[in-house]
Parts: C-alpha cells; structure tokens; sequence
C-alpha cells in the first residue's frame, strides 16, 4: 500500500498484445512551415499546417533527401526585437496534455525535446519559444504534438503543480526502439517491453545503472516494469526486492506472468542512478527487470507570470 510519497504503488498489469493499426491521436499533430495537410506513412499520422496557430515567423523547407515530412519544413524566428514567440491552442480546463516539440535543421539533427506531460489550468494553452544569447541563429521549430491524454494516466502525480518531463523510457535487453501509440495506456507499456530483460544465470544480486547518465538533485516519477517470463504452472517463485541507490523501492516484489509495475510519483534521485534487485533468500529464480520510465517533476509555481516563458497563457 501506498503510505507516503517516498513509497512505491505496485500495480498487476494484464499482458496484452496490440496488433492493432496506430490511430490518429486526440489532440493536434501541427507540421511546422508546411502549407499542405500531410500523413506520415511510417506511422499513419496526419499532421496538418501551423498556420492560425502563431502569427509571426517565417516558413521555409528543406532540400536533404529521404527525410519525414514533419521534418522537411520549418518555421524559424529571425525578429531580433522580439524575445519570445508563441503558438497558441484552444484546451479544455483541467484536462491532461502532451506536448512535443520537434527540431530539425538542415545539415545536422537539433534533437528533440522529450515529451512534458501537464494539465490546461485555462481554455488556452500556449507553446513558446524564446531566443537566448548563446547563438546568433534564428530559433525555428519543425513539428508540434498536443495530444489530450485520458485522466487516469499518471494519476498519481499532482499535476496542477507539476509537469512531468521524460528523462528515460528503456526495454531492458532490447536493441531496437519500440514505437507507442498514443492510444495505448501510457502507464502501461507496449507488449513488445516484455519480450526482453536483463537478468542473472544465477540468484544473485542485479545492478543496473539506469540511466546511463547524470541526474540533476531533484524529485522524478519512477516506473520499474516486470514480468515472469517462465511457465505460469511453476511452482517456485521469483521473489526480489528493489533498491535505488540503497533505499528500499520495494520489498518482496512476486513478480508473475501477469506482469507489474511498481512506480513512486515523488522519489528522490541526483547523479547516477543504480537500481538493485535483491533475490529473496527462499526464491531460487534470478531477479529479472523488463523496462522503466523515468519523469522529471518540474515546479509549475502558484500562478504564471508573462515572463516566465512558461506553456500557458494567461487570459
């Protein structure tokens, strides 16, 4: 049972296989700069122009081959005068949105930025870019997802206060990079995360550094997902409890065939990040995990000031 923000829920998730086609989103798909309604063939999804959504700027498109339609066009900022410039869209007031921003410039890939999960506190909601001194280029921007999300997902974070910005989403011991539709419960993964995992040949102890990188001192969301992967007529056990960076996550996790997830809406985290698997000392299988999901809890503040730059607007 969940007792305090620094404990842990544990959900059993039903292990189901969509085979079902991608489906158009509910929320906006903007191509930025494109003049024309357009469809992404590998995945299905219709982005249609930015036009009515930002009134300044400039469009251009770009001449690499072989490259996605939301990445073919863009629109950059050259007005020097002005510090930051807006793409507005109508929302519903208390409703959960993503948002994704999406770069690409000509000779080199910008990268994108990773989704940042929020509620519309107004009927509008604004997308900013601001300029900074650190370059003498225009800002631009390629694409924009605004896509509503159903009100059960990441219910556990209080997200009138908090926005949540994707730090990692992994499937431990896959190679490839599995696509989520936006129609598929976000607080659950796609079956292809269960397929694969990182585990021991033997009952000892796992450590996993996850993510690779380092964490800035702050508060995440963290889901660890798992799954048995062995015969559900067994009649042993796979039982472990979770460490991260030497806290107790989870004691005596029984993972099943079923699968679960064990996540915390408020953990702690700064630097590396190790999560431990520690075997229980009755269980003679091997700890296993299947995926995790890291998200950055960032501070919304009591009300939004025009200066902060921030994704809503105040009207």
């Amino acid at each position: 049972m969940y007792v305090s923000i620094f404990l842990p829920w544990l959900l059993t998730i039903p292990f189901l296989v969509h085979s079902s086609p991608d489906q158009q989103p509910k929320g906006l798909l903007i191509n930025c700069g494109s003049d024309v309604k357009q469809t992404v063939k590998e995945t299905g999804l219709t982005y249609i122009p930015d036009d009515g959504f930002t009134f300044s700027g400039n469009k251009t498109s770009l001449d690499a081959k072989n490259l996605l339609p939301i990445l073919s066009t863009l629109r950059y900022f050259p007005d020097k005068v002005a510090r930051k410039y807006c793409y507005t869209f109508q929302a519903i007031k208390g409703l959960k949105y993503l948002v994704r921003t999406i770069y690409y410039y000509g000779g080199f890939d910008g990268g994108k930025e990773p989704p940042i999960i929020l509620v519309a506190h107004i009927k509008t909601l604004s997308v900013c870019i601001a300029r900074n001194n650190q370059t003498v280029s225009s800002p631009f921007i390629s694409a924009i997802e605004v896509i509503s999300l159903d009100d059960s997902m990441y219910n556990s974070t209080d997200l009138g206060a908090y926005a949540l910005v994707t730090v990692a989403r992994s499937s431990f011991g896959n190679e490839d990079t599995i696509s989520i539709t936006t129609s598929e419960f976000w607080n659950k993964p796609p079956a292809e995360a269960f397929v694969t995992a990182i585990t021991m040949s033997t009952t000892k102890k796992l450590d996993v550094q996850w993510p690779p990188g380092l964490l800035p001192s702050t508060r995440y969301h963290v889901s660890l997902y798992f799954r048995d992967d062995r015969n559900s007529k067994t009649n042993t056990w796979r039982v472990f409890s979770i460490l991260v960076n030497g806290k107790t996550f989870y004691s005596n996790l029984n993972v099943t065939t079923d699968g679960v997830t064990v996540y915390a809406p408020n953990w702690p985290l700064s630097g590396k990040t190790l999560i431990s698997l520690i075997p229980d000392t009755k269980s003679s299988i091997a700890p296993l995990i299947n995926a995790g999901e890291i998200y950055q809890l960032m501070p919304l503040g009591g009300r939004t000031l025009p200066q902060d730059g921030t994704v809503f607007s105040d009207h």
